[in-house]
């Protein structure tokens, strides 16, 4: 299991002995937006199930009182979904009032982005493209013959994404594909992500946390499926929503940083945010 918080473990943390003098200052300057100046919580949240799970009283409210919160809430998106799902998603939530975070990991991992823009930061993507460089070419052939499959990738930025048909997958093959440098992740009994070894949700928060400065203590994650794992085992203040897919709970007893809560999405995450001592943040909360 992953140690908590950034360390030199991290896969793209500062690398340049430059970059290393002032991290924060050197990744601010690929962003459109400024990050908040005393940040006193660092929101990690999963989309689906979990920030865009509930009622939409309880999500008006959330949505609101994030907005309202940027000024001293680092607020990132933790998703398996690309940059263009997620603009079409931030295009439909803007209605109940969600606004664009400060930061995106996208494609479970294998994308960090400006909140802002959108725009994908080349300090995370350059380590993360060559470890999968060349893998496509490897793995595809058998994932051609693979039964259970989308015909084709959901997507493909730096991992393949497919849909799944969980009675016809035949899990006992993965194993074959991993053997090619990549890792296989079945979340919701939905989705295929076959990412590069060793780049998830976790391992790149944590190079996220790294170049930020910033100290674990004042990061949670929040989520609902197995993509999320990672997220959970890196050893931060981790908030695993009622709504949680089986499979995730299974996995509760190994995760001592982890709190399980009763409400579902939105109404989770305050629930969370309550238990770890960040209660005070919330009293604009209506």
């Amino acid at each position: 299991m992953p140690v908590c918080g950034p360390g030199r473990g991290s896969l793209w943390g500062p690398g340049t002995e430059e970059q290393r003098r002032a991290p924060r200052a050197h990744f601010q300057q690929h962003l459109k937006a400024p990050l908040p100046g005393a940040t006193e919580l660092v929101l990690v949240t999963d989309l689906d199930g979990t920030l865009l799970e509930g009622s939409l009283p309880t999500r008006r409210r959330l949505y609101g009182w994030l907005g309202s919160q940027r000024h001293r809430i680092l607020q990132v998106f933790s998703t398996g979904r690309d940059m263009r799902s997620v603009a079409r998603l931030l295009a439909a939530e803007a209605v109940l009032g969600l606004q664009p975070p400060h930061l995106v990991i996208g494609d479970v991992g294998c994308t960090v982005a400006c909140g802002a823009s959108l725009t994908p930061s080349p300090l995370a993507l350059e380590p993360i493209e060559a470890l999968w460089r060349g893998r496509a070419a490897r793995v595809l052939p058998l994932l051609a013959g693979l039964p259970g499959l989308s015909a084709e990738p959901l997507s493909s930025d730096r991992r393949l994404a497919y849909a799944i048909d969980p009675r016809r997958l035949d899990r006992s093959r993965l194993p074959a594909i991993e053997a090619h440098g990549v890792d296989c992740l079945v979340s919701g009994d939905k989705y295929l992500d076959v990412l590069p070894a060793g780049v998830n949700k976790g391992s790149t928060l944590l190079g996220l946390l790294e170049w930020l400065e910033l100290d674990p203590a004042l990061v949670v994650t929040a989520g609902d499926s197995l993509n999320d794992l990672a997220m959970f085992e890196t050893g931060l203040q981790s908030v695993m929503v009622g709504n949680a897919e089986p499979s995730l709970v299974r996995a509760l007893p190994g995760l001592p940083r982890t709190y399980r809560a009763r409400g579902h999405g939105g109404a989770g995450i305050l629930e969370g945010l309550r238990h770890f001592g960040f209660g005070h943040l919330l009293a604009g909360l209506v």
